[in-house]
């Protein structure tokens, strides 16, 4: 069994700014020191001889041929919008006053 303590656990949670009651530090303790346990058993097992994987299936990317086709003109694509300035579309500013 790993070592969590509940005062790294509080030192951890005020690091991240997370503000835990003294009943959801007891409980973090046990669910990080299992995790910790999980990892080490992994460990354990994950050896040189034992190729990575990121996926348990193998999977391969299905493409298509990339072709050319009817694009819109700036002025289609400018056909509906409510404000442009020929070229581009117009918007209001939505960052306010702090700039």
């Amino acid at each position: 069994m790993s070592e969590i303590t509940q005062e790294q656990v509080t030192h951890l949670a005020s690091l991240a700014r997370i503000a835990l009651t003294p009943e959801e530090i007891a409980s973090m303790t046990l669910e990080l020191g299992a995790i910790v346990d999980a990892v080490a058993i992994v460990t354990q097992v994950a050896t040189a001889d034992v190729p990575a994987t990121s996926h348990p299936i193998p999977l391969s990317n299905v493409y298509r041929d990339d072709v050319v086709g009817e694009t819109l003109t700036a002025e289609a694509a400018l056909a509906g919008a409510p404000d442009s300035d020929g070229s581009r579309f117009r918007v209001t500013a939505i960052l306010g006053e702090e700039q």
